[in-house]
């Protein structure tokens, strides 16, 4: 009887003493909320990885197209020119296409002094044909070498015997030797223009000669292309040496880039270009033939004084990727100074300069790490890493001020690979 009821004696103990607990037991879950509430978040980062890629260190600004080969026919002597009825773009062809026409009505007969001149001026064009002559067979010459010897260092390249910047200057001497090439034989027809209009000068000031009968002057075109300008189109009389018609190949193009003297120190004929934003699908590829030496002043849109260069740089596209581009169309122009096929990398806001040397944010368990890093060759977009990283390492992309060494992070997102 006694150990029935004992038994409901304890169960009221043994509740009371479990209840005892409850508010303990909240204040610690209290205090625990607490604690994980005001403890400190991973602060949101945009990282990114450091890994290996090209990378290539560009000159970027605005240049125009011009036509390479051009000449600017002039009336040989004074008369009544006829009306030119040529418009620009007009195709032509050397010594057949007749681009005007002068009466001179006899007022170009010469007397013992001026034909004199005009002989010693027949005898200097035939010495400047000559001379164009030998250029273009010296230039045909190279050309045929500059051309064998590409093949030979395309085969060797294939085969890895070479490296590719042993090919690629192959390759730029072979496209320069092309254009030189060209432009030795736009001289020799050149040259034999001028001697062909230095003897009509010479026949025509001579009494018994047509020009005593009346006999209009014809100038031909000097080359084959088509009429770029018309100076003069209406009748009108003209002095010695006018313009009227300038005439050449438009699909001979040339680009001219203007760059600040600092940019230009770090370009060299043979470069890399890309002419982007000239109104095709695709950029097209061009190179460096030229720096000129002098620089000149200009005013930029901000009212600052530049010093500028001129850059000439060659097409390499045929004309099928470019038919519609013609001589002072406007292209933006990427020249390459440096580059690289396999370069350790990282986005150029990554990194930033304390006490005196570059550093960066790198992400190690889940907290910034600071890390001095030795950086390279950049273009703006990214960095190339000397030292101090490893690739696949990722580092925090424009650090705010609440990152610090050690502080918890949590990436975001990812910026580029």
């Amino acid at each position: 009887m006694n150990a029935t009821t004992s038994s409901p004696a304890r169960r009221p103990v043994a509740g009371r003493r479990w209840q005892s607990y409850l508010p303990w037991a909240g204040a610690g879950l209290l205090v625990a909320l607490i604690v994980v509430g005001l403890w400190p978040k991973p602060l949101p980062v945009e990282t990114a990885a450091a890994g290996y890629g090209p990378l290539a260190v560009t000159v970027d600004e605005e240049g125009m197209t011009r036509v390479k080969n051009r000449y600017v026919v002039s009336s040989p002597v004074a008369g009544q020119l006829r009306r030119i009825d040529w418009k620009p773009g007009a195709a032509v062809e050397a010594g057949r296409t007749v681009l005007a026409v002068l009466e001179t009505r006899g007022a170009d007969l010469l007397d013992a002094r001026g034909e004199a001149q005009a002989q010693a001026r027949v005898q200097a064009a035939t010495a400047a044909k000559e001379l164009a002559l030998a250029q273009q067979t010296r230039a045909q010459a190279a050309a045929r070498m500059a051309e064998n010897d590409r093949g030979r260092m395309q085969t060797l390249h294939a085969a890895g015997s070479i490296s590719r910047q042993e090919f690629d200057a192959v390759e730029t001497r072979d496209i320069t030797a092309q254009q030189e090439a060209r432009a030795a034989e736009f001289a020799l027809q050149v040259a034999g223009f001028e001697l062909e209009q230095a003897r009509a000068v010479l026949l025509r000031g001579r009494p018994e000669s047509e020009a005593s009968r009346g006999e209009p002057l014809v100038i031909t075109s000097p080359v084959s292309g088509r009429v770029l300008r018309v100076f003069q189109e209406s009748e009108r009389v003209v002095p010695a040496g006018f313009s009227l018609v300038e005439v050449g190949d438009p699909a001979d193009l040339e680009a001219r880039i203007e760059v600040l003297s600092r940019d230009a120190v770090a370009i060299a004929p043979g470069a890399r270009v890309r002419l982007e934003q000239w109104g095709g699908a695709a950029a097209l590829e061009a190179q460096v033939r030229w720096v000129e030496p002098a620089a000149f002043t200009k005013i930029s849109a901000l009212g600052v004084e530049e010093q500028r260069v001129n850059v000439i740089v060659d097409l390499i596209d045929p004309l099928e990727q470019r038919p519609t581009l013609g001589d002072a169309y406007r292209v933006e122009a990427r020249i390459v100074t440096w580059a690289g096929d396999r370069v350790l990398q990282v986005p150029a806001g990554a990194l930033f300069q304390r006490d005196g040397g570059w550093q960066a944010y790198v992400v190690e368990g889940g907290r910034a790490r600071l890390r001095a890093v030795s950086p390279g060759h950049g273009n703006g977009l990214a960095t190339e890493i000397v030292a101090g990283l490893r690739a696949d390492e990722r580092v925090i992309v424009y650090p705010g001020d609440k990152v610090a060494d050690g502080v918890r992070v949590r990436p975001v997102h990812a910026a580029g690979r």
